[in-house]
């Protein structure tokens, strides 16, 4: 928690503006600019201005978006083009780190922190056992090859579990309402993580590269690791915040 936790999300966040910029070739200006504002956020997120840190991003994708369209879609910066994927890029990179940072400084933080993430990771790893021992049909060939139908599902029920495992130890929830409040929310989450797993793995094949990066060796970049995490932390804390779950 703390300011521990906050530069660690801002960290992943940071390489992720540094990954995204490389796959889609922009100019040293936009990667800058990324980082910048990224780290902004986190700041301001950090001292408990989310809602500047919110305007912060908004402003940025915003004018970028403007700017980009007044002048035909793209800007020419030494040879470059930084067109609206620095828009897009910056809100797929800083928002899930807005999110989080927002989410662990909750009166609940800790648990609700650790029962997105784990919901992700159960997923993740329920859906890549079960796709390997059952196969069958594939979720979206076209994007990625390797993903079925059967893991998806057994995605679903990994995230199920890991819910439940969570509510167990969570104050309050070790309860027959507090498991079904969360598995009713794990399941939505789970399915946004498969969603952003496909998302990122059409990004790269768009890119035409394997990898987002080649900072974990024999597991790719950072946002190969975290692009479930990114849909389902921002929308986890979208959850919380509407329904005061967290506290």
């Amino acid at each position: 928690g703390g300011l521990v936790f906050a530069a660690l999300a801002a960290a992943a966040g940071l390489v992720m503006i540094t990954e995204w910029a490389a796959m889609h070739r922009q100019p040293a200006l936009g990667r800058r600019l990324g980082l910048a504002v990224l780290a902004g956020a986190a700041i301001l997120t950090h001292f408990g201005d989310w809602a500047s840190a919110l305007l912060l991003l908004g402003g940025a994708a915003g004018l970028g978006g403007l700017f980009l369209g007044r002048l035909g879609g793209g800007v020419q910066a030494k040879g470059a083009r930084l067109d609206r994927g620095f828009v897009l890029g910056l809100l797929y990179c800083a928002l899930p780190v807005v999110a989080l940072i927002w989410l662990r400084a909750q009166p609940w933080g800790l648990y609700a922190t650790l029962f997105v993430m784990a919901v992700v990771w159960g997923a993740d790893i329920a859906a890549y056992f079960t796709g390997r021992a059952l196969g069958g049909p594939k979720l979206a060939p076209a994007i990625s090859p390797n993903k079925t139908w059967s893991g998806a599902l057994g995605g679903l029920a990994g995230s199920l579990i890991a819910a439940s495992l969570v509510a167990l130890i969570w104050p309050g929830y070790a309860n027959a309402a507090g498991l079904l409040r969360l598995a009713g929310l794990a399941v939505p989450l789970a399915v946004l993580s498969i969603l952003g797993d496909l998302y990122e793995s059409g990004l790269k094949r768009r890119a035409g590269v394997k990898d987002s990066g080649s900072l974990l060796p024999g597991h790719g970049g950072v946002m190969d690791r975290l692009d479930g995490l990114v849909p389902a932390a921002v929308a986890g804390a979208g959850v919380f915040a509407a329904t005061g779950w967290a506290g």
